[in-house]
């Protein structure tokens, strides 16, 4: 039991020189991202190709409306083979649309991920370099709410801006 105690004493004190021997830092990689000029282009881009796709949804669901609005109002006057007809055609379109809107969340998804990659990654290597020049062995993303404390940590934010250009 005393052998237990004074590992465990070992391991604790090991522990804290270990810790208290690192430099830690923080950014905000949030605030980083907002702070970069090729966001807002990515995210003009990322608008039109959603306005794009909402104007090509809108014009099917026109299209749906209309086709069911005249099924409702000529039926009573359609031979039985031609209101299958328009059922059948009415729910292919439907078909469609709802294909359509699974495809277009998809797509917009890979577009948004395709521009904002190479932002991240510049982001990312900027904040590697600091921390490499600067000697910090811990950088914690303050932006994503894993960070409960932080009072003996730097905040890399400025130095990072200055590597990107952005001050």
């Amino acid at each position: 039991m005393r052998t237990m105690k004074n590992a465990l004493l070992l391991v604790a004190i090991l522990f804290t020189t270990t810790v208290f021997g690192q430099k830690l830092g923080h950014i905000n990689s949030n605030e980083l991202l907002q702070a970069m000029p090729e966001r807002t282009q990515v995210e003009e881009e990322i608008k039109k190709y959603a306005q794009e796709l909402e104007a090509q949804l809108s014009a099917m669901t026109k299209e749906y409306q209309s086709k069911v609005q005249s099924y409702q109002q000529g039926q009573a006057t359609m031979s039985e083979s031609i209101k299958q007809d328009k059922i059948r055609e009415i729910t292919n379109l439907e078909e469609r649309i709802n294909d359509f809107q699974q495809t277009a969340q998809k797509d917009l998804q890979e577009k948004e991920e395709k521009l904002l990659n190479p932002i991240i990654d510049k982001a990312k290597n900027a904040i590697e370099e600091v921390a490499k020049e600067n000697g910090y062995t811990y950088i914690f993303d303050s932006g994503v709410g894993v960070l409960l404390y932080q009072k003996d940590s730097d905040n890399i934010m400025p130095m990072v801006k200055k590597k990107l250009g952005l001050l």
